[in-house]
Parts: structure tokens; sequence; C-alpha cells
């Protein structure tokens, strides 16, 4: 398979077109579900997919060190370039990471304040440019209306898309009446796409559900499941 090719079949079509221009990206998209269910393979594959349509990607991982990240980008590439059998895929993979930039931080010392400094720093130096932001790992249980508020104004500021791993939890039965589950129950209005992870016992896989997408609720028509041998995003 081409690298063309590769982008107008993967299955994230669903949410992004693949001719959807920078300034009319979604704004804020959130990945939901309990602890370990593959919310980071499904944002590798995000940045992995802006990466293929020349978009710079930059990954903020929270808790998880630069080398362990790294790892997943390797790991899900070479299963999507395995699976769809990518012609001069280690040329594609070369060129790709040259678009990602990886930071990362102490679960403590995370903080909007200082992702926006650090930020301003690279885009003034003329170092990198994000197109897209992928926040892995933190913890918004604590007041995530201000949170959330702040990197909308991040994305508005920037023109930049931005998407958000959270954790649920069983015990946790909150949940807003699109569907969204605590501890993003009363922010779900600020997110333009919201995908819920669910395993599925029967076909032996983690769906996603979409409850939100182009800023608006609906029911998931999607089909989109997630295989949990190569933690690939797979149409149903």
């Amino acid at each position: 398979m081409l690298k063309e090719d590769l982008i107008l079949k993967n299955p994230l079509r669903v949410i992004s077109p693949a001719d959807k221009g920078k300034t009319e990206a979604p704004k804020m998209g959130l990945l939901i579900s309990r602890a370990g269910l593959g919310k980071t393979a499904i944002l590798v594959q995000i940045a992995i997919d802006s990466m293929l349509r020349g978009k710079k990607v930059l990954h903020v991982s929270i808790g998880q060190t630069l080398e362990k990240t790294k790892i997943w980008y390797d790991d899900i590439f070479h299963n999507i370039a395995s699976a769809v059998n990518l012609d001069g895929a280690a040329e594609i993979e070369e060129e790709l990471m040259t678009q990602r930039m990886i930071m990362t931080f102490n679960v403590e010392s995370f903080g909007v304040a200082k992702l926006r400094e650090r930020l301003k720093d690279l885009i003034d130096q003329n170092i990198f440019r994000p197109d897209c932001i992928l926040v892995d790992g933190f913890d918004c249980s604590a007041s995530p209306d201000k949170i959330f508020g702040k990197m909308a104004e991040l994305a508005e500021d920037l023109n930049v898309e931005i998407w958000f791993s959270a954790i649920c939890h069983r015990d946790d039965a909150r949940v807003s009446k699109s569907g969204v589950p605590a501890p993003c129950h009363e922010t779900d209005n600020m997110f333009d796409t919201i995908i819920f992870l669910l395993p599925d016992a029967e076909k032996k896989c983690v769906g996603l559900k979409i409850l939100k997408h182009g800023g608006k609720f609906d029911v998931d028509k999607s089909g989109l499941t997630l295989d949990p041998s190569t933690l690939l995003i797979l149409n149903s």
C-alpha cells in the first residue's frame, strides 16, 4: 500500500476527512475510558495520521519517560506498516518522526502555564510549531473546567488541534445527558469530538463509541474498534 492510500483508507477518516484543512480542524478532542483500554495507542494513531498529512505533532507525555513514549510510536507504526504492507515503510517512518516532538512532565509539575511557556520558547526560537497537540496522562479529576478552559484558549491562540486522554472510574456513576462519564461529565460542551472506549467481551475487542463529533452530540454509527493484539483502530 502507498502512503496516499493509507491516509485515505485510515479508519480515522470517520472523524477527520483527509482533505480537511488546518483551520478547519477540531480544536478539542477527548478520549475517555477506564485505565488500560488503549487510549495512548489511539492518541499515537491520531498523531501518525496527522503527520502523514503533513502536520507537526507535539506529544505531551505526563508521568511517562521519553523512551517509553518513543516505543509507543515505534510499535504502532510498525504494526500499521505490517498490517497494510506499506511501501517504503522505513523511509516514511524516518520522515514522519522529524514532524514529531515529545515533551515530558512529571505528574506534579504539569500545568497549562508551564506548557504554554515551553511552547512559546519553541515557537519564538523557530524550533517547532505544532499543528496538533496530544496530552496523555493528565489527571483531570480536579477542576477540569478550569484546565480545559485554559487549554481551549491555548488551542485558539495557536490555531491547533488538541486531544486529551482521560480516565473514568467504575465506582463513579456520574454521567452527562450525552453519556460522557465523570470526571468530564460537566465539561462535554468544551469538546468538538468525544470518544468513549468500551470493552466488548463478545467481539473480544474495545469499541470506540463516538459520543460527540463536529460539535454535535449524536448516536454513534462509526463501527470503529481497537484490536487488543495490535492496538490498531479497525473498521468492524
